[in-house]
């Protein structure tokens, strides 16, 4: 039953996916801009000059903006790639949990500016003079050992901190987009071609964190006949745009 009642709580969230692009482009600059299942399988880094698999740090990205349809954010990796991912959406009170597996291709990214900005050994300041507290609190963590820092700032001029904050931003998106394609092929096909209109514009902006990552569900999306025609062929477009 409980089940039920998260799956019901989840679907409403589907109903009103199309504020996902808005909510994103308004995050993505001061003046109103602003994985689980694809990437499910193991994943070793491609680019390993900031972490490697063998060590025992521990990263993590938290965003909060109570008034945001992605309300609060929270993604925990190890040096692998290897964690989790949780999103909030408004007005739903369950939190949905995926496991997550960042793609070579995006942790190369990742590591390379969590290395550029030395985290651990620096106590440098990435708030930004000028406050937008409207656009959201994003927090930075990483452990190793004993060290510990959490960095917490609403706007950063320091471009590796803001670059940092946008890849993990990308890698919500496409979780976000991944749940509730995955939730419509069980439950609300009809929902699927708007969801596929939402995933196209986050791939014409570059919002997602790998689309080669998503190919796999893509195929599948492009042969289910449950999904209606539309949304089939327009997961074949997109494949056609991703390869």
């Amino acid at each position: 039953m409980k089940r039920c009642v998260q799956i019901f709580s989840r679907l409403r969230g589907v109903l009103i996916v199309t504020s996902l692009a808005l909510a994103v482009v308004a995050q993505e600059s001061p003046s109103h801009k602003q994985n689980a299942r694809p990437g499910s399988s193991a994943a070793t880094p491609a680019s390993r000059s900031a972490t490697t698999s063998g060590s025992a740090a521990r990263y993590s990205y938290e965003f909060t903006q109570p008034q945001f349809y992605l309300r609060h954010i929270l993604i925990e990796h190890d040096a692998s790639g290897h964690g989790k991912v949780t999103f909030e959406r408004l007005n739903e009170e369950v939190p949905i949990v995926e496991n997550l597996e960042i793609s070579p291709t995006a942790l190369g990214r990742i590591s390379a500016l969590w290395q550029a900005l030395r985290f651990l050994d620096s106590d440098t300041s990435y708030q930004s003079d000028k406050q937008f507290p409207h656009l959201g609190t994003m927090k930075l963590t990483m452990t190793d050992g004993e060290k510990k820092r959490t960095a917490e700032f609403n706007w950063s001029n320091v471009k590796e901190a803001a670059e940092l904050t946008k890849e993990y931003r990308r890698i919500a998106d496409q979780a976000s987009f991944v749940f509730d394609i995955s939730v419509a092929r069980e439950n609300q096909p009809l929902n699927a071609p708007k969801l596929m209109e939402a995933f196209e514009s986050l791939l014409k902006r570059n919002a997602l964190s790998d689309p080669q990552q998503v190919i796999p569900l893509l195929k599948e999306i492009s042969s289910d006949e449950r999904l209606p025609l539309i949304a089939r062929n327009h997961a074949l477009r997109l494949l056609a745009k991703i390869k």
